[in-house]
């Protein structure tokens, strides 16, 4: 007798902060519109996909509609995400009985997470997957190691605390993550808030990798390794949908008792503002315009420890780790 362990994961919320992805090319604001007017329950996801073959054609439109109906209408369990409830299990005596029982498995974890309108990333990975089925789409959930909070900077992936999807559109796998899509915790309030954020949608895998390191590493459609994972510092979710870049510095950590300079590209006039974690005080700096690129620079005395966080317009979008000085 075997038995099978569906390993629990779980996804880190925090103050809307995830990562910064440039939006897709492509313009799905009709079926946004659409899919807004929809019922905000369904019977079943066959029911759900019904409305969605039925009002879209192309796939990438089907699958948009699932991420944006999933997104707008699933909130976020945090009760589930603080008890500590273990992995579900199931007994199987052939390799046949356990693909049977985990596809049952899968299909009543999308229809649970679709009648209680609430779930963990697994629960809003299965019922993207159970939709993208439904609609003739290839998709798979992908379990890996998230970049969610500033103490994961400088870590490598471990133990997988997060799932998203890849759906194959047109011949080529796209990566969705529908639960970051949804919003997040107000850290303020410690209550999730929908914040329907559609760069989690067919982002490209230079930017997905910011934050997201898959268990299994033909998923990150990349060469990249662990170690280039830990490296990178922490970007939000509001950098997601701007029109500027961070250009430099792009390392995990910046040294104190020296000046660290910024570059950000086609930042405009949008004011810039940064924290440091130990003192807790908002500072201005302003930037020098050369053509398209804005540089200012921050220094750092030797006091200086924790992290330091650059908020633009008043919004957080990426956080560095604060190290010695070599000098």
């Amino acid at each position: 007798m075997n038995y099978f362990f569906k390993p629990p994961v779980f996804f880190l919320f925090f103050l809307f902060a995830i990562l910064p992805i440039t939006a897709v090319a492509q313009d799905f604001a009709s079926v946004d519109k659409k899919v807004n007017g929809y019922s905000k329950s369904f019977a079943s996801p066959e029911k759900l996909a019904e409305k969605i073959n039925a009002d879209f054609k192309r796939d990438d439109e089907k699958a948009r509609a699932a991420f944006t109906w999933i997104a707008l209408n699933i909130r976020y369990d945090l009760g589930m995400l603080n008890s500590n409830e273990p992995p579900a299990r199931f007994s199987f005596r052939t390799q046949e009985e356990r693909l049977q029982k985990q596809k049952q498995f899968d299909i009543d974890l999308a229809e649970k997470t679709l009648r209680s309108k609430k779930a963990v990333c697994d629960g809003y990975s299965m019922l993207f997957n159970r939709l993208a089925e439904l609609c003739g789409i290839e998709s798979v959930m992908i379990p890996g190691t998230s970049k969610s909070h500033p103490s994961h900077i400088g870590k490598l992936p471990a133990i997988p605390d997060h799932a998203w999807n890849a759906v194959k559109i047109d011949g080529k796998w796209q990566l969705v993550d529908v639960t970051w899509g949804a919003g997040g915790v107000n850290g303020a309030t410690g209550k999730f808030e929908f914040k329907f954020n559609p760069g989690y949608f067919f982002t490209h895998p230079t930017l997905f990798f910011f934050n997201h390191f898959p268990s299994d590493k033909q998923w990150l459609f990349l060469d990249k390794s662990e170690q280039d994972f830990a490296a990178l510092p922490l970007y939000y979710g509001d950098y997601i949908q701007s029109a500027y870049t961070i250009v430099s510095p792009i390392g995990s950590t910046v040294p104190n008792n020296e000046s660290v300079r910024f570059t950000i590209d086609s930042l405009g006039e949008l004011p810039v503002t940064y924290v440091l974690s130990n003192e807790r005080m908002v500072r201005q700096v302003t930037p020098e315009k050369r053509d398209d690129l804005s540089i200012f620079e921050i220094k750092l005395d030797s006091r200086a420890t924790g992290y330091l966080t650059i908020y633009i317009d008043h919004k957080s979008v990426v956080t560095y780790k604060i190290g010695r000085s070599v000098s």
